[in-house]
């Protein structure tokens, strides 16, 4: 272990209130790694992740400014966490790092019921967020399916989106304001009210910045009322494109369905299994709102059941939708997937109308010619007016650790090698961690790393926060 991360240690331990700094085996051993699927596969085989150093859990901003002088000072790495579900491998600290353990902040802070705005800490777990929320008769409408795992401040630090993203927006339209420690102790708060235009908005940059540029420390919400009305239903499409083609046309139409959902026939079928005996593709629609709304909404549905029709849909009720809606955040864990000898991921990647088709044809493809494949299939779950997201999953067989790690690599390369050729982005809301990492400058491009390279070196000039994440 390097004699600065020592220091580090010593000096927080004399600093900051006992158990701030945490040593024990069990708590350095559950913070080595985030929930990525490749790390997963290296922690079977002879290389597994190391720990950190220390775990540090402040509770404050001040504790936080504090840790970050003392590691700037002594220039000792230091890793945010925030409950640890990424799934790209933005957490990878080994042994001379610190992990800074934001869990502790969880406080929800205050509801403007007038203004419908929520300040909370990073470390709050979003159902905690939902469920406090939903007792006020509000909601933020922000729904990933990590949501009982997740803390709000990842949702910042990786530019996440919820499962019903397409009414209510992703993270970057919730977020208002922001507190952020930058490394050497400096303080940055940014926005306060819904729009200003004073010069850049600051609070862009930290969005995604996945822990590499500042830590979040405050994060202020927009809320939206609690809707007390929904319908919805699940509709047999004849193909990808007509399903397609139905949310560009509702989206474009000035629509917001809640859910928008198109599964291509593989993963229909392995979903939805009761409903398809046989290979078809499935589009799933919910609109939801206050009472006051229906009449708006029931257009809404109407138009979406219309467009439907009109490209050949068979309506299937809404028992598929409730399926759907009761099972959306189970998922088996890594370790059960490969035990069995299955190596899966879900790799979400994002295109516009022109190029989406060919896109989920090459990719669906070069992952099919991977040796050791299954399946490779997909489905859209984001839709904007310009164009949607694809969720890719891959299905691979093998049991020796060296095998999943060859399957998953190639998986990766083939999709992102795709997406590349086909016009569109490798990342819709995961993040780029170290999974993506190599790919990143070819969507950058030269101009745009170099600008990521000088926040990187004017915020943190000794490149604690994070290093070998996304740059």
């Amino acid at each position: 272990m390097a004699n600065a991360v020592l220091k580090t240690i010593a000096a927080l331990e004399a600093e900051l209130p006992a158990g701030r700094v945490v040593r024990d085996a069990e708590s350095l051993a559950a913070r080595r790694h985030d929930y990525w699927g490749l790390q997963a596969v290296l922690d079977r085989g002879p290389t597994p992740a190391l720990p950190p150093a220390a775990v540090v859990r402040p509770r404050s901003t001040d504790e936080v400014v504090c840790i970050l002088r003392q590691a700037d000072h002594d220039g000792t790495a230091l890793v945010p966490w925030g409950l640890g579900s990424g799934v790209c491998g933005g957490v990878l600290p080994g042994r001379d790092a610190l992990v800074l353990d934001l869990g502790e902040m969880n406080a929800i802070v205050s509801v403007d019921d007038e203004s419908l705005i929520a300040r909370v800490e990073p470390g709050v777990r979003g159902s905690d967020l939902e469920a406090d929320l939903q007792g006020r008769g509000l909601t933020l409408g922000h729904f990933p399916q990590s949501i009982a795992v997740s803390s709000v401040g990842g949702w910042v630090a990786t530019r996440a989106s919820g499962q019903l993203s397409t009414r209510y927006g992703n993270i970057e339209n919730m977020v208002i304001g922001l507190e952020v420690v930058l490394a050497g102790g400096r303080v940055l708060r940014c926005g306060t009210t819904p729009r200003s235009a004073t010069g850049p908005d600051l609070k862009q940059i930290f969005l995604g910045s996945e822990g590499t540029l500042g830590v979040i420390t405050g994060i202020e919400l927009a809320l939206w009322p609690r809707p007390d009305w929904n319908k919805g239903f699940a509709m047999r499409l004849p193909s990808w494109e007509a399903g397609l083609e139905v949310t560009r046309e509702l989206l474009q139409g000035g629509y917001r369905p809640a859910v928008l959902r198109l599964y291509d026939p593989i993963e229909a079928q392995r979903n939805f299994a009761p409903w398809f005996p046989e290979p078809a593709h499935l589009l799933l629609v919910l609109s939801e709102g206050r009472e006051n709304m229906r009449q708006s909404l029931e257009l809404e549905i109407e138009a979406a059941l219309a467009a439907c029709l009109a490209h050949g849909g068979t309506n299937l009720g809404r028992e598929p939708l409730d399926h759907w809606m009761g099972r959306r955040n189970h998922v088996p864990s890594w370790d059960d997937l490969l035990a069995a000898g299955l190596v899966v991921d879900t790799i979400e990647v994002s295109a516009t109308w022109r190029n989406v088709r060919a896109l989920h044809e090459r990719a669906t493809a070069a992952m099919g010619e991977v040796p050791g494949m299954l399946q490779a299939s997909g489905h859209t779950s984001h839709a904007y007016s310009s164009g949607v997201n694809i969720y890719f999953t891959f299905v691979g067989q093998a049991t020796d650790p060296v095998e999943q790690e060859r399957i998953y690599r190639a998986a990766w390369a083939a999709t992102m090698e795709a997406t590349l050729a086909c016009g569109a982005s490798i990342a819709h809301h995961h993040g780029i961690g170290r999974v993506r990492r190599e790919w990143l400058p070819r969507e950058l491009g030269a101009t745009g790393i170099e600008t990521l390279r000088a926040l990187k070196a004017t915020l943190d000039p000794r490149g604690i926060l994070n290093p070998g994440c996304l740059v």
